[in-house]
């Protein structure tokens, strides 16, 4: 069966302000064969890379990384803000467009050389995914790539993530 997964993403007008076309991943989440698709369709790039770990900042990412992880056979490491994380973690702080945020990973949740693949829903203009980046490159990982499920092209957000390979399922 051929699931078509952009039938699953419901376009959203004005959200969460005026002028802003969201895209809406609810009804994929609900359908079992789409989010099945979905998580093959991200693992498909890197399923002979022999991949150690799969990282995601919350919220959403989580939602892919942890099947994700599953499927190539790696273990799932969170990407939190701060005070979230109960152990020993490394940060990385950045600037967003209106002030600066912060992500947090715990010390041995990223070993030195270790190869990481890097999860979210959705590319938009690529600061948290930048973020996340520079921070496993604290951790001297191997970053393989960036993984999403939906890229908003006209934002150009992996222009941020270079010189990283950056994997798309959807592109808008």
């Amino acid at each position: 069966m051929t699931v078509e997964l952009k039938e699953f993403v419901r376009d959203i007008p004005d959200f969460p302000k005026p002028g802003i076309l969201f895209r809406d991943i609810a009804p994929l989440l609900l359908s079992p064969d789409a989010m099945h698709a979905a998580v093959e369709a991200m693992a498909a790039p890197y399923r002979d890379q022999k991949v150690d770990i799969v990282a995601a900042a919350e919220a959403r990412g989580f939602i892919f990384a942890a099947p994700l992880a599953m499927h190539l056979n790696a273990g799932f490491v969170p990407i939190r803000k701060p005070g979230k994380l109960p152990f020993a973690t490394h940060s990385h702080a950045y600037d967003l467009e209106y002030g600066s945020d912060e992500l947090h990973v715990h010390t041995d949740g990223v070993l030195p050389g270790q190869r990481v693949v890097i999860v979210d829903d959705l590319l938009a203009t690529g600061g948290t995914m930048q973020a996340c980046c520079r921070l496993l490159e604290r951790c001297d990982a191997e970053i393989l790539g960036c993984s999403f499920l939906i890229h908003l092209a006209d934002l150009h957000g992996e222009a941020k993530l270079e010189p990283y390979r950056v994997e798309s399922v959807l592109v808008y």
